[in-house]
């Protein structure tokens, strides 16, 4: 299957240092892709690249079979839609407003909602099941609420593909799962190509279909999740002794730290 959304060994940074520096992914219709790595590693910047809201230095973003840089940018908004880690609008809206703002590149200037724009509105606030408080304020509503509306905005864009920034930062654990769930369903009932930044690195290994590791602006490794969460990968870059172990449930990797208090207790020979 053709890729939807391809980097092709982009390069990017800031002044005369390199945030990603020849990095590649493919992510394909209905597929979730994760990007890890430690602070600094490169991951929002990649975000950026693959959204068009930064030119590579090198390399080229395909969206598509085309290039990103080619796309007009009315097109990229129809079909790539973001989620921040925390969507905080200068003004008061309703959650509705907000959704609606997902619908801006079917516009033109000073043009009304239309029907099929209400249709998508509903549509999404429905799917994030965020219709009980659509005409609340966005700053009343919990940081789980909000992060629904604003997976709602992106969702009412009806676009082919999902980038989110680490989208559970701020959430509980119900949140989270809540979250992740619904973007796994949104994942198989509307195709969307999905690649999510995390820090979380059990979450990501729980929902996605492939993951990839930044180092140092670099590719460490990619691959299905457990390929990537590599126990000597894993120490290496985050420079933490950690026991990786497979969920008893799912099957999917585990990866759990291992304290300094733990190592001695363990070379002190106590149980």
């Amino acid at each position: 299957m053709t890729a939807m959304l391809e980097a092709r060994a982009v390069s990017a940074g800031y002044g005369d240092r390199l945030a990603v520096d020849g990095v590649s992914l493919a992510v394909r219709p209905g597929e979730c892709l994760a990007v890890i790595g430690p602070n600094g590693s490169g991951k929002s910047t990649l975000l950026r690249l693959l959204s068009g809201a930064m030119a590579p230095r090198a390399g080229e973003v395909w969206l598509e079979g085309r290039p990103l840089a080619s796309t007009p940018r009315r097109e990229v908004a129809r079909r790539v839609a973001g989620v921040p880690a925390e969507l905080s609008p200068a003004f008061a809206f309703r959650a509705r407003d907000i959704v609606a703002m997902g619908r801006h590149p079917y516009l033109g200037p000073f043009a009304d909602l239309g029907p099929a724009d209400e249709r998508a509105i509903a549509s999404a606030l429905e799917a994030t099941e965020s219709l009980a408080f659509a005409e609340r304020r966005f700053e009343e509503l919990s940081s789980g609420e909000r992060q629904r509306v604003a997976l709602a905005q992106a969702l009412a864009q009806e676009p082919r593909v999902l980038l989110l920034d680490e989208p559970t930062a701020h959430l509980d654990l119900t949140h989270q799962v809540r979250l992740l769930d619904l973007m796994k369903r949104m994942q198989g009932e509307r195709g969307l190509a999905i690649v999510v930044v995390s820090h979380d690195l059990n979450l990501a290994a729980e929902y996605a279909d492939t993951m990839l590791l930044l180092h140092h602006g670099q590719t460490r490794v990619a691959g299905k999740p457990e390929e990537v969460l590599n126990y000597r990968v894993v120490e290496e870059v985050y420079q933490t002794v950690v026991v990786v172990e497979k969920n008893p449930v799912s099957g999917r990797p585990r990866v759990v730290p291992v304290s300094r208090h733990g190592l001695e207790r363990v070379k002190g020979g106590r149980a």
